[in-house]
């Protein structure tokens, strides 16, 4: 597999229930990992440029919980929610995900996929190989994920978040 330069997003399928995202950011893994985790980060870069974070909530603890709230751009709200499996700080984030259902208890599990997000230093050291893995379930899960705008949506928020942990310090 060919891996990302800077600014290429690329999405395989390595399997039936798979989706592959990946791409090389110019920060440092350390900095990409508190980007992606700290709330007040998470609500700069996680809507892209579709809307506003209302909710960031991260219990980022091995069984702890998520929760991210955005409206969209069309005034229509986008929850997601899950709970993580494994954390190793600045090297791998494992946890599900869900996409909310309105009037579904968002404490329920029904439907999650599992994403693997995994940080590495490039060949230089002065970038991060962002590798995330989402592992749907089915066929027919996957292709929904896969036609649901989700490229468009990762690429704006690998832009912002690109930038946003390049200004950390």
């Amino acid at each position: 597999m060919a891996q990302a330069r800077s600014g290429t997003l690329a999405v395989t399928f390595p399997s039936d229930t798979e989706i592959l995202i990946t791409r090389t950011v110019n920060a440092p893994r350390h900095l990409m990992y508190r980007a992606w985790t700290t709330p007040e980060l998470v609500k700069k870069w996680w809507p892209g440029r579709r809307g506003e974070m209302t909710v960031a909530d991260n219990d980022l603890r091995v069984g702890g919980a998520w929760r991210f709230v955005m409206t969209a751009h069309g005034e229509f709200q986008v929850a997601f929610h899950g709970t993580y499996r494994e954390i190793v700080p600045t090297e791998r984030i494992v946890n599900t995900e869900v996409m909310e259902r309105p009037g579904a208890a968002t404490a329920s599990e029904e439907g999650a996929v599992l994403n693997t997000v995994t940080f590495e230093d490039t060949h230089d050291g002065g970038a991060t190989l962002v590798s995330i893995r989402t592992e749907a379930g089915s066929k027919e899960v996957r292709d929904m994920i896969a036609k649901s705008g989700m490229e468009g949506g990762l690429r704006e928020q690998f832009e912002i978040i690109e930038e946003l942990a390049a200004s950390l310090t």
